[in-house]
Formats: C-alpha cells, structure tokens, sequence
C-alpha cells in the first residue's frame, strides 16, 4: 500500500500540472537546445569579448532560469482579468521605449545605446534591452485587449467623451483611435531602427486583429494607409539633405536597396573602393560572408551533422549564435537535428490552435494566437533566412539564439500561453475522452467482423452423421 501511494504521488506532481502538457514539453526542449547550441557556437562571442565559452553558457543558463521563473509566474496568474488589465498599457510601453531611440534622449535610468550602426538598445542599470523584442509582445497582447473592448464596447474613456460629444461613439472613431493609430505609430517608430522589423512585426500585428474579429474587407483602407505612409517615409528621407546615417529612417535606403538588388551589390561595391584596414570594409566583408558561411554549414551538416561541437562556421560567421542559430544547429546535428527543431515549433502552432479552440475568453484567444504566431513566424522567417530564402532581417530563433532580452520576452509570451491554456485544459480533456472511443469502437469492430466471419465459416462447414 506504502509503495502504491509513493507511485500515486509521484504520477501526481506531474499530472497536477494544470498548463498544457505538449506547450510545457516544447518549452523546456527550447531551452535545453539553447545551452547545448550556445556553448558549442560562441567561439567568436568568446574571443572577442575576452573570456570563455563556459563563462558564456553560464550566464545562459542563468538566463534560462529566469526565464523559466518568469513562465512559472505567468503559469500561476489564475485571472485572465488581470493579464487583460495589464496588456492596456502594452502601447504606451512600446512609444515610450521607441520614443526614447528616436529623439537619442535619456528617461532618468533608461539611456539610448548606439550599436551596430542602429538605435534599437536601451540600457536600464546594467541591462541592455532590445526595444523591438519588448515591442513585439507588447503589441499582440495590446491589440488582443483593444480588439476584445471594440467588440465588447468597453473602450471606458471613449465611452466617457462619447456622453458629451456623439463624434467618440462612432464605431470608426473607436477603431482608428484604439487600433489603427497604435498600428501606425509604432510602425514608424520602428522603421527608425529596421525596416525588415517594421514589416514583420506590423504583420504580426495585422493578423492579431484580424483573428480578433476585424474583418478582411475593414483592413483594406489601412493597408492602403500603410503603403501610403511608407511612400512618405521614402519621401521625407530623400528630401532630406543630411547623410544617409544622420536622415529621419537612416536604415530605411539600405534595405530598400537590399530587397530591390537582391542583396550584395552594395557590400561588393564597398569592398571594390574601400580600404581593406577600414571597419566599412570589415563590416561590408562580415554581411557577404555570413549567408554565404550559413549555406555552406546547412550543406556541410549532411544528415547527421558533424556532431558537437564539430562546427567549422561558427569561426567564420561573426553572429552565428543569434542570427544564424539554425544554420549552426543544422551544421552540428544534421538534417535530423534541423527537422527536430522545425517539427517543435510546428507542434506548438498545431497545440496553439487546440487551445484558441477551447477558450471561452475572446481576449485569452486573440491573445493565444496572437503569441503563437509571433514565435511560429519569427521561427519560420529565421529558417527560411538561414536557407537564404530571403534577405538577412536580422531575427533571432525563439527560446534558441543568443540575446538576453529576446530570450526573456518570449518567456513571457510562452508564460502567458500556458496560463491561460489552464482554462481550457478541461475542454482539452473532454474532447480527448470523447475521440478515445472512436479507436474502441474500431477495434471491437474488427473484433466483431471476425468472429462474424468465424461463425459464417464454421455453418459452412459440414458436419458429418455419425449414426
């Protein structure tokens, strides 16, 4: 008896897991993957920061656990009221974070960080924070609350303005103020720093609000706005008479460039007339050889890779542990050890979709997807550019590549999944119970046909008269 209650408890601390289990088994898997792939590929992060890859591995696994202690929190927040709350206040995070990189001003602790020819770093204390990573999730969970209000019409200071003046009780109004403007914005605000970012997370965002009951025909005139506002960032930077790092969207040319070229014809003209001593050579150099290095290591890796630690590229791409995280783990592990990774993210897309199913919150659904297209997206894009499938946009892969803030904002989003996974577990559950009689059934049924045949067979048989 002592024996089976030792095996009954065991069985319940992980059954009392109220999250799902799947989006759980995916996320531990993405952070044990993490710490392997970082220590193996931050030879170059080592030598040029002075110091040792086990020095490196260490501050990763310290990430990892707060990371995990993030999700842990997030996993106990037992009130979808309280996250719906929260996310209010998600856009003017984001403007007051992109504010601070445009104007290069400091807020009392948070100072701008110029690195990489780009202002997209904000330093708090000690700790840098990649501005795009906070806006990202920031945003999905903003809009999945102004989506929720429109539809609920609970847009409380609109409501207030509305009862003096009828113009804020106009559906449109409402909509342009609370989810378009905020779209816009933060578009904008971006495009400072990257374009690349500025396309991906804005389609992130127009997806998050089209799964929150804004319909396709509504988002026409926006996307025609879009379009519109670019045209006018073009055209606010070429009537700018400043260089090209001193205009209003100084990175916004070179990607143009980038897309329109077909990458590279900027860097070789670079490296035809620069100086060979120069950073401007060094850097033209490190953007031609890196997806170059990343093809040769996917190529390289064949299908069971070259085992750990065996990589050869990693030596050669200056970025390989965040930008080209998927190269890297294709170079080492293989075709196999690449499909693996694709396969866990195409799970928690497919676990995702399960649980927006059985929410009864129209928030926890929009914000769900919302969270998992995000992760599923930026995974896919990583890849695709690893495959040189498109052109460098600098996204790292979730929960894998190296970066401290990327690492802790998608903590929060998984931490934010599971938490409200709990509410439907139980509607999980339920269609589980209801599908496990469909293979019974089956099988008593093959059951049955046989014995079926057994007894046609034994009536044909005939039996002998013995008298």
């Amino acid at each position: 008896m002592a024996q089976e209650k030792k095996k009954s408890t065991l069985w319940n601390f992980f059954d009392n897991f109220e999250g799902d289990k799947v989006v759980w088994m995916i996320t531990l898997l993405l952070m044990l993957i993490s710490i392997v792939a970082i220590f193996s590929s931050t030879s170059q992060l080592a030598i040029s920061q002075n110091t040792s890859r086990m020095a490196i591995v260490t501050e990763q696994i310290k990430i990892s656990l707060l990371g995990l202690i993030i999700i842990i929190v997030c996993y106990n927040i037992r009130s979808i009221g309280f996250f719906r709350m929260v996310s209010q206040f998600g856009y003017f995070l984001s403007m007051f974070l992109l504010l601070i990189l445009a104007t290069h001003k400091s807020v009392g602790p948070i100072k701008p960080v110029f690195i990489n020819q780009a202002w997209r770093i904000v330093q708090i204390g000690g700790f840098q924070v990649h501005v795009f990573e906070v806006v990202k999730v920031a945003m999905v969970m903003y809009l999945s609350w102004a989506v929720n209000a429109y539809r609920n019409d609970k847009f409380t200071l609109a409501n207030l303005l509305g009862a003096k003046n009828p113009f804020w009780r106009k559906d449109i109004v409402k909509k342009i103020t609370y989810i378009y403007l905020p779209i816009f914005s933060v578009c904008v605000g971006i495009m400072v720093g990257s374009l690349s970012s500025t396309i991906f997370i804005g389609g992130i965002m127009f997806v998050t609000i089209l799964i929150g009951g804004i319909g396709i025909r509504e988002l026409i005139l926006p996307g025609i706005a879009a379009v519109a506002i670019l045209a006018a960032c073009i055209g606010i930077n070429a009537a700018s008479n400043k260089p090209s790092d001193e205009k209003p969207f100084p990175h916004l040319e070179s990607a143009i460039k980038r897309v329109t070229s077909g990458g590279g014809e900027n860097e070789m003209e670079i490296l035809k007339t620069a100086p060979r001593s120069s950073q401007e050579f060094q850097d033209a150099l490190d953007k031609l050889k890196q997806p170059i290095s990343a093809k040769i290591a996917i190529h390289e890796g064949g299908l069971l890779g070259k085992g750990p630690g065996k990589s050869t590229q990693r030596y050669v791409v200056p970025i390989m542990f965040e930008d080209y995280m998927f190269s890297f783990i294709v170079e080492e592990y293989g075709l196999l050890g690449g499909l693996f990774v694709i396969i866990l993210y195409i799970s928690l897309l497919a676990r995702g979709s399960i649980i927006v199913r059985n929410c009864d919150n129209h928030f926890a659904k929009t914000a769900v997807a919302g969270l998992v297209l995000l992760i599923t997206g930026q995974a896919m894009m990583h890849i695709m550019i690893n495959c040189d499938l498109g052109p460098l946009t600098g996204q790292t892969l979730p929960l894998v590549s190296h970066g401290n803030s990327s690492f802790l904002m998608f903590s929060l989003a998984f931490g934010i999944i599971l938490s409200i996974s709990k509410m439907a577990r139980r509607k999980i559950a339920r269609e589980a119970e209801k599908a496990t009689p469909l293979v019974e059934h089956a099988e008593n049924d093959e059951v049955g046909s046989r014995l079926d045949d057994l007894e046609m067979m034994e009536s044909e048989i005939p039996i002998e008269n013995n008298e």
